[in-house]
């Protein structure tokens, strides 16, 4: 069902033009969210005004509270929800609270989202007209006048190429190149063009589709919820939507059989502690984000073997009350799951909770006891922790100063090789796009693309967080990855010396492997492992002292 109607746009040399726009209805499972063409372009004192329409029920990566209403925003101020359907704008407030002092759990989540159709066969060449008014101007006399304000022949002459260019993109399927431009528009606050290639990729874009589709699908949305000013309500809301907790921890176990990321960072991990605890008879292990504490099953097992037997072990796991909802629990739950391993394997266990995140974590809290061997491990939760470029608090170097002031015999550091934390947004959309790229196509080679339990896995364990990196900013992005590189200098600076890790650690890697496609690749480089897809590194693991 189409309605015509008129709309006002303004672009950048402040001409006014009459535009006959077409709305169309787009048809998805679940429909992506879309901008409304009775959006009104206003550049008031207050910020350019915007009308989002919302879509119900389904809306990908949306709040549910939302649902059949609309949304407005404003460059100013954050996203208001009107439940009867009227606009409501709040300059200067949060519809969503965000604690900058939470790091997140291992939780995912995003719902699922299909690509959209619009009814309109001839879209492409409607697009196109639209530009071609918007920058010609319906009233030859108009465009005269404004001629010299517009940048004279050569820069219409240019504008008018890079949109044919575009409209080739468009209609050969590149993705990749129509996600960039759309990222650039976003970037550069070209409203128009923005709105003009969301509508076009939601057309390209499939959470069934090829791995660069499926990706595709995601990024999408973030850049939408970025102009809408909704990505910490999604990344936030998503940690108490569904699924449930046991569903949750379903899909997150199928990623960690699925694909070696996870089970390299933890057996490279335990590697290193076990090798630094041959010979002591009481080990403490500090774990800061201890998740569902199944990074110390193997462990455990491993340590109930000993020659000469078994030390005495306790742990302490740290992580904020956000996990809770993935575990089904507190802590405790943590606690009494590996208490009953411990006894079954009659080792003399003791476990010891810290429900609060890393950024709150004092001396006090970790219950240090003279007579222990110290190991801490850092497995994917430092990027969790803002620093300087955040807040006036750097979290992550003052952690890593309090660990060292333990005299720990062991720190380990497992972290995705990803460079997201300072970097400007479109550098940023860049490197996550190559980043995710690996990651989705490495699952494709395990399950059919068809398969559900892979949409479940995408959509659950990875969507929220490409959302965050890309929709986000301030304290309100948490999903902060640096590169090993920069991770060094912040443990060399905090005292720490590198722990290289013993070959029988890079052996088992290595046989691990073996179960996986021969397209995974094992790198050591000074005294560090990577594991990478092809020639991309994702994860990186090192030990320090």
């Amino acid at each position: 069902m189409q309605a015509s109607h008129k709309r006002q746009i303004s672009d950048r040399s402040g001409r006014v033009y009459n535009q006959q726009v077409q709305e169309m209805e787009s048809y998805c499972w679940p429909p992506l969210r879309s901008v409304d063409h009775r959006t009104c372009l206003d550049d008031g004192s207050q910020g350019n005004r915007y009308l989002v329409r919302t879509s119900d029920p389904y809306c990908t990566l949306e709040s549910s509270s939302a649902t059949g209403g609309y949304l407005v925003y404003n460059s100013s101020s954050t996203v208001s929800f009107s439940p009867n359907g009227s606009p409501v704008s709040q300059p200067d407030s949060q519809s969503f609270p965000s604690d900058p002092h939470h790091s997140p759990d291992n939780t995912y989540g995003s719902p699922l989202c299909e690509s959209c159709i619009t009814d309109d066969v001839k879209d492409l060449q409607h697009k196109l007209r639209q530009l071609e008014t918007a920058m010609l101007g319906s009233d030859l006399g108009t465009f005269n006048a404004d001629y010299n304000t517009m940048g004279g022949p050569d820069q219409i002459s240019s504008e008018t190429e890079n949109c044919q260019q575009m409209m080739e993109r468009i209609s050969n399927g590149d993705l990749k190149e129509v996600l960039l431009a759309c990222a650039k528009a976003v970037a550069d606050n070209d409203l128009l063009t923005a709105e003009w290639l969301m509508s076009e990729l939601r057309q390209m874009v499939s959470v069934s589709g090829e791995p660069n589709q499926r990706l595709g699908a995601y990024m999408l949305e973030g850049l939408v919820a970025r102009l809408a000013c909704s990505g910490s309500t999604i990344y936030n809301a998503l940690k108490c939507k569904e699924p449930t907790g046991p569903e949750l921890l379903s899909h997150m176990h199928l990623l960690y059989e699925l694909c070696p990321y996870f089970k390299f960072g933890y057996m490279s991990a335990n590697g290193a502690i076990a090798e630094a605890m041959k010979d002591e008879s009481r080990v403490h292990i500090i774990d800061f984000q201890i998740a569902q504490g199944g990074q110390w099953v193997t462990l455990i097992q491993a340590l109930a073997a000993r020659p000469g037997g078994p030390p005495q072990i306790r742990i302490t796991g740290v992580d904020d009350s956000t996990s809770a909802y993935a575990r089904g629990g507190g802590l405790d739950v943590v606690g009494e799951r590996l208490s009953k391993l411990a006894a079954s394997c009659k080792v003399p266990f003791e476990f010891h909770a810290a429900a609060l995140s890393g950024c709150e974590v004092k001396l006090e809290d970790l219950q240090v006891r003279p007579g222990e061997s110290l190991a801490v491990n850092f497995a994917l939760m430092l990027h969790h922790m803002p620093d300087e470029s955040v807040g006036t608090q750097n979290h992550r170097d003052r952690l890593l100063r309090l660990v060292k002031s333990l005299s720990p015999k062991v720190v380990t550091l497992v972290e995705q090789e990803s460079n997201t934390n300072t970097t400007p947004f479109f550098s940023r959309f860049v490197e996550t796009m190559n980043y995710y790229s690996a990651i989705f196509e490495s699952i494709d080679v395990t399950l059919p693309r068809e398969h559900k339990d892979r949409i479940n896995v995408e959509q659950h364990c990875l969507a929220r967080d490409i959302v965050n990196i890309i929709a986000c900013e301030g304290a309100e992005r948490v999903e902060r990855h640096e590169l090993l590189g920069k991770w060094r200098s912040r443990f060399v600076m905090a005292g720490f010396t590198p722990y290289p890790l013993s070959p029988l650690v890079n052996a088992t890697i290595r046989g691990l492997l073996e179960n996986y496609s021969e397209r995974y690749r094992l790198e050591e480089r000074d005294g560090t492992l990577f594991l990478g897809w092809r020639n991309r590194a994702l994860v990186a693991s090192c030990a320090w002292r």
